[in-house]
């Protein structure tokens, strides 16, 4: 049955008790990122810091979850360790699926556990159990057990955080079904703070479909555009490490802390590599026929008769960067060494990978030494780097408990601020320019898929500020809208606001289908308004120097450029948030 308000679970930890209650606002913020901005306003503590045991963790589905493909993301918000405001990070999964079985648009999270727990919620299932023996297990551990401790269907979703989270590390992410993650701006360390192990999500409930026949024709032909044409084909085939070989072709690849944007060894970490020597297989979120999730192997010798024991690990474009080309690494195998750890230990690995790649800079030029890292770190000694991911989970000194909150909290104490690679949080694998720079340091989520700013530097030549600013606010707009169904970005190309009215139409969210550009711009509005209500100021943000020192394809970045270009970008958010005549 469709509903015109949201079916929401709030859970108080503290009290071991959850109620489902009703809110309003379907057709003015859709689901997904609309929703969490809506409810963080309802439960959220702007005057609290985030790990304020009253400050709400949130889980939400958008309104097309479980009726068209790659409907597959869950949205997480809540008030970032990172920088102490309002933070969204998104997974796929089985998350989004289990919500949606378990008829709920979200989940909300208050309070404190008395001990580490694990929340089980189904359709007609809630239990809050106590956990302490999970309680320092690493992510492959943790799952084994959670997984023999609540069986069930396909339907079943395991959220789970490892030693990076229950330490509070701002750069703990969330793992999602081993193989996707709320991996930004701190997740792991929002449930960390509330003693949550984990999150069992029970899909044990059903959801009819619609009747006739206009539904399974659009049904039809969404999906063959999603795997009978060429639109989605590049997710599955290399995937996104696709990107690899491309981007070091146009000195755009970031290599060893953003020291270069090329190099010649790239091919030891290209997609191609990976998949003729390391791909085992290829996985899909649930509700997805395209698979782009690469999964490969890492391997370790037992040290009694030397056989070797083989994990699965997955790869994109982004860790391969985080731990290869911005570490040095250029052999694939070992990236995926360093990746299993980075899993294990429950971090993001954008901002580990980050991290660890300034650390090393910074012994090079002896702003640090031993006394801090413990160890001997330099570019391309992947096994030095398996150990110094682990000193960062754990934050076994007072070096690693500081760079866990940041690169620029680290290089602030230490020094070395020009060389951190720092845009907003740490950077994402592109050096394509300074509309990328600018669109990462100041987007919402500080991510590269906040808008498209990498594919503008790479289609325009010129240095026009008003178009490539207007082109920021109007992507980011639309793609507030996909992440607020909530759709997988891949899918964007096959989403077009055309194709998403007709698919609210047929389900029968007709007022949202008549009126995606006002809402659009609505939840744009809503999010920018809850981001600054809890702190950020636009105009305060600083880029490194490193980003102006980057030489690409198109020659050395144009400082006054990007800070022109940052300072306008600063303005309309400011704009945007301040707006009282939204639509």
């Amino acid at each position: 049955m469709i509903r015109d308000h949201f079916r929401v679970l709030v859970m108080d930890l503290a009290a071991g008790k959850g109620k489902v209650v009703r809110v309003d606002g379907r057709d003015e913020v859709a689901g997904g990122s609309g929703l969490g901005a809506l409810l963080f306003a309802k439960y959220g503590r702007i005057d609290k810091p985030w790990d304020d045991p009253e400050q709400p963790v949130i889980f939400t589905i958008g309104p097309l979850t479980g009726y068209f493909p790659l409907m597959s993301k869950t949205v997480a918000a809540f008030k970032s360790p990172y920088h102490d405001q309002y933070a969204e990070s998104h997974a796929g999964g089985r998350s989004a699926l289990a919500l949606k079985f378990a008829d709920l648009d979200a989940l909300v999270l208050t309070g404190k556990a008395p001990r580490p727990s694990a929340l089980v919620v189904g359709s007609r299932h809630l239990e809050l159990k106590e956990v302490h023996y999970l309680w320092g297990k690493d992510i492959q551990e943790s799952g084994k057990l959670l997984r023999r401790m609540f069986k069930g269907s396909g339907h079943r979703s395991i959220l789970r955080i490892g030693p990076a989270g229950e330490n509070k590390s701002a750069m703990a992410g969330i793992n999602v079904d081993t193989y996707r993650h709320f991996g930004r701006l701190g997740g792991g360390a929002a449930l960390g703070a509330k003693n949550i192990k984990a999150v069992v999500i029970i899909g044990d409930g059903s959801f009819p479909l619609m009747e006739g026949k206009d539904y399974p024709r659009l049904f039809q032909a969404v999906y063959e555009k999603l795997t009978a044409t060429d639109m989605m084909q590049k997710y599955h085939n290399l995937g996104t490490p696709v990107n690899v070989a491309v981007l070091n072709k146009l000195k755009a690849l970031p290599w060893r802390n953003l020291q270069a944007t090329s190099d010649e060894n790239a091919h030891g970490i290209s997609g191609e590599r990976f998949a003729e020597t390391a791909l085992l297989r290829n996985a899909a979120c649930a509700g997805c026929p395209v698979g782009c999730i690469h999964i490969g192997f890492s391997r370790e010798r037992f040290q009694t008769d030397h056989r070797f024991f083989y994990r699965q690990v997955s790869y994109d474009h982004e860790p391969i960067f985080a731990a290869g080309s911005m570490l040095g690494v250029t052999d694939c195998f070992a990236v995926l060494d360093i990746l299993d750890v980075v899993e294990q230990m429950g971090l993001d690995v954008m901002s580990a990978g980050v991290a660890l790649a300034w650390a090393t800079e910074a012994l090079e030029k002896g702003v640090i030494t031993e006394k801090e890292t413990l160890l001997p770190l330099r570019f391309g000694d992947h096994n030095t780097y398996e150990k110094a991911v682990q000193h960062l989970a754990y934050g076994v000194n007072d070096f690693y408990r500081l760079l866990a909150q940041g690169t620029l909290k680290a290089a602030a104490h230490y020094g070395g601020a020009d060389f951190a690679c720092v845009l907003g949080q740490e950077m994402a694998g592109y050096a394509t320019g300074e509309v990328f720079f600018a669109s990462q340091a100041l987007g919402f989520r500080h991510s590269h898929l906040d808008a498209g700013g990498y594919a503008y530097d790479q289609k325009h030549d010129d240095q026009d500020v008003g178009k490539a600013v207007e082109f920021l606010v109007t992507d980011e707009a639309s793609r507030a809208f996909l992440t607020s169904m909530v759709a997988c970005l891949f899918a964007r190309g096959v989403y077009t606001d055309e194709l998403l009215a007709e698919c609210l139409q047929v389900v029968g969210y007709g007022a949202l289908a008549g009126s995606i550009d006002a809402v659009s711009r609505r939840i744009q509005q809503l999010r920018w308004q809850t981001r600054l209500a809890t702190g950020f100021d636009p105009a305060a943000v600083s880029i490194p120097k490193r980003f102006t020192e980057v030489v690409t394809w198109k020659g050395k970045v144009d400082g006054e450029f990007l800070a022109v270009l940052k300072n306008e970008y600063a303005r309309r958010i400011a704009e945007m948030a301040r707006r009282e005549d939204h639509p």
